[in-house]
């Protein structure tokens, strides 16, 4: 019986590697994405720190240059949460990008994987068949062949 070989072998383990080059940065990408979600959340904590520092100035005794500094905070903050923002959406379309590159080459994988199980079957059916015709052949033989008689 002849050995299986996969004559697409290199192939399949250039898709391999490649899915394996996309999932790691696919996981990169979500903890990317993570991350700035994390920025985003901190960043509208302290915005809602702000407000509720503004609105407690208000009941106070009113001073001018101290709202004046609390408003620029806020400002400050408002235009830092705007940026993390703009920031997440990017960092969510990079990795909604990742992982359509992860799906495709994981799909390209999955073609040569189910090609090299139908190669595989036919090769155990083909080695199969032989062995029963080896089989088949030896029995014909047996039953060919002169019997002698012990006297």
């Amino acid at each position: 019986m002849k050995r299986f070989r996969f004559p697409l072998r290199p192939v399949a383990v250039l898709r391999a590697h490649h899915e394996l080059r996309a999932r790691e940065a696919f996981a990169a990408a979500v903890h990317v994405y993570v991350q700035a979600e994390a920025e985003l959340a901190a960043t509208r904590a302290r915005v809602a720190l702000c407000e509720a520092e503004l609105y407690a100035s208000r009941r106070d005794r009113f001073d001018a240059s101290a709202a004046a500094e609390a408003f620029a905070a806020y400002r400050r903050e408002c235009t830092a949460e705007a940026t993390a923002e703009r920031d997440v959406i990017a960092k969510r379309a990079t990795m909604n990008q990742r992982r359509g590159d992860y799906l495709e080459a994981h799909r390209k994988l999955e073609v040569v994987n189910r090609l090299e199980e139908k190669a595989r079957d036919v090769h155990r059916l083909d080695t199969l068949r032989e062995e029963q015709i080896e089989l088949d052949d030896f029995a014909g033989r047996r039953v060919r062949a002169p019997q002698f008689s012990h006297p």
